[in-house]
């Protein structure tokens, strides 16, 4: 997304083990959308560049309709079992990102999606995961909008910025704000 907005940048990994980071937040009573929100924090404070750079973390949680937050799925059969239970229903997804300069969190923005599922039927789940398993694997919820994921929704309402990764539009907005990009 940002070499299409023509943003420079560096890709770097984040030095944080997620899954752990993501329990202690759940054990201290974090919601979805905060621990979207925290996890983003945490991978942009893990990485040290020099005096004036940026760095920006990004994150997403994937919160049901009754308050639980799904995972990538670790199998086809979770895959299977998640877009059922998504399947008639609408969930929030949290998309959080967090631009920290010199070790401290300077700009940060969520924000949320409500994507609502057809009912889906086991004949055309079989058919997508045949497709799509491979890509989605990765995927929270099992689901790629940008390509035949897209087939699952009824509707969405929200930034499609915010589906594929980070809050776009407010991050270009503030790198505006700080002339770093023209105004």
């Amino acid at each position: 997304m940002l070499e299409a907005a023509g943003i420079s940048f560096e890709a770097v990994d984040a030095e944080v083990d997620e899954a752990a980071a993501k329990a202690g937040l759940e054990g201290a009573g974090f919601d979805p959308r905060g621990i979207a929100e925290e996890l983003a924090q945490l991978k942009a404070l893990s990485v040290d560049f020099g005096d004036g750079d940026l760095v920006l973390g990004s994150d997403q949680t994937l919160e049901a309709a009754d308050g639980t937050m799904l995972s990538k799925p670790a199998s086809r059969g979770d895959a299977l079992a998640q877009l059922r239970f998504l399947s008639g229903a609408t969930h929030r997804l949290h998309s959080a990102a967090v631009v920290a300069e010199a070790g401290e969190a300077v700009w940060w923005h969520c924000e949320t999606v409500e994507m609502t599922v057809r009912p889906l039927s086991d004949a055309f789940l079989e058919r997508y995961l045949d497709v799509e398993y491979e890509a989605i694997r990765w995927s929270v919820g099992g689901y790629r909008i940008e390509d035949m994921g897209v087939q699952l929704f009824e509707r969405i309402q929200g930034s499609h910025f915010a589906i594929l990764g980070m809050p776009l539009l407010p991050l270009l907005s503030y790198l505006r704000e700080r002339g770093l990009i023209a105004s």
